[in-house]
């Protein structure tokens, strides 16, 4: 089953979206619907629960909460675990809220927030407002990495946030249908909403509950995975729609440099070969070596900015993933 009765544009339009994506978090979630429930009692809102392939009765209870709460939830099940940012896109393609909003199930994001949050979006006119969990509930191997991982993202992408990481952030529903999240680029929304044209970004201050259940499903694994994917964004925020013009430069110059070599070698054995002085056999050269390295490398750069420009212009869809029901 796939989502296109989800996108319908039969769904009426609400003032909130709350996409919360959950993987083995039965324990949690009744008790965070019933809170997202008394704090939005008054308001026409929807959350999307999309659970990202739990092992466990997650989805039998979202089932529960639909029966429940009617029209309020909305429940996609993908067939396996696919991550993250998988579960944020897929929520993304089908709400129907003014400002959407997403937070953890863990319970260790507090719906209390959610009226501030919105409220940023809709009278200070922010694009996006990412939460920040100053006082954290987490111990030192999480973060002091994550301090680092925090500082090296506001290097790279210039936004000034403090904690890219909190899943408790806020948007205008263009923002999230604009950007494009896929591995595990979670991290980087408000770094991918920038390059998307979406530059009012604000951060505000929010809660950070100890964990109620359960255990933390991220590991250590994550900040080098984090790593990779902030090189991956920065390379595709500069370059992604033009790669020739890094592999193609790169690729230039290597070559440009090796031909220079030759030339240098080629006027060494017509300046023995006129002297009458005995030259070195061309292949005794160390420099011969290295001009060769230097052609073929830029060549192949070359090569390669010219299959990434190819690509660019003829990418299949992206983000398509098997989903074993939705309600």
């Amino acid at each position: 089953m796939d989502t296109d009765q989800l996108t319908s544009p039969t769904r009426p339009e609400c003032d909130l979206s709350i996409v919360v994506p959950l993987f083995n978090e039965e324990e949690s979630l009744p008790e965070l619907m019933s809170w997202i429930d008394r704090v939005l009692h008054e308001r026409t809102y929807e959350v999307v629960f999309v659970d990202d392939g739990s092992s466990d009765g997650s989805w039998q209870v979202v089932q529960f909460l639909k029966e429940q709460y009617g029209d309020k939830v909305v429940g996609i099940s993908f067939a396996r675990n696919q991550g993250k940012s998988a579960a944020l896109h897929t929520g993304f393609k089908v709400v129907r809220g003014k400002v959407v909003i997403t937070m953890d199930a863990d319970l260790q994001d507090s719906p209390d927030e959610i009226p501030e949050l919105e409220r940023r979006i809709v009278e200070e006119g922010f694009d996006l407002i990412s939460g920040w969990k100053k006082k954290r509930h987490d111990p030192i191997t999480k973060t002091v990495p994550t301090k680092l991982y925090n500082w090296a993202t506001r290097r790279v992408s210039g936004i000034h946030l403090h904690d890219f990481n909190c899943g408790l952030k806020s948007y205008r529903r263009e923002v999230v249908q604009a950007v494009e999240v896929n591995g595990e680029m979670h991290r980087y929304i408000p770094v991918l909403a920038k390059q998307a044209g979406f530059s009012r970004i604000g951060e505000q201050v929010v809660q950070h509950q100890a964990r109620k259940y359960g255990t933390t499903k991220f590991g250590l694994e994550r900040f080098v995975n984090g790593f990779l994917d902030l090189l991956t964004i920065a390379f595709l925020g500069r370059f992604g729609h033009k790669p020739m013009h890094l592999f193609g430069v790169l690729g230039s110059l290597m070559f440009a440099g090796g031909f220079a070599l030759f030339a240098g070698i080629g006027g060494y054995k017509l300046w023995a070969l006129y002297s009458d002085v005995a030259a070195r056999n061309i292949a005794d050269i160390s420099a011969f070596h290295i001009a060769l390295s230097f052609m073929v490398m830029g060549l192949q750069l070359f090569l390669a900015g010219f299959v990434g420009e190819l690509v660019t212009r003829n990418a299949p869809s992206r983000n398509v993933y098997l989903l074993k029901d939705t309600l």
